[in-house]
């Protein structure tokens, strides 16, 4: 059996980190705001459009 191929643990010696790159955190997430649906159809209800018992997805 062969041996699998090991991970690399560490970057070449000649990287240089790109100017973009920060060690800042990630964003805390807002919350969602619910808005008025005249329609009555939240698409956030089950990640699908809703209308008259049927789901739909486009």
């Amino acid at each position: 059996m062969d041996k699998p191929t090991p991970r690399a643990t560490s970057r070449p010696a000649n990287f240089t980190v790109p100017a973009h790159w920060t060690n800042d955190p990630a964003p805390t997430p807002q919350p969602i705001k619910q808005g008025d649906d005249p329609d009555g159809i939240d698409p956030t209800r089950f990640g699908d459009w809703e209308k008259n018992g049927i789901a739909i997805d486009f």
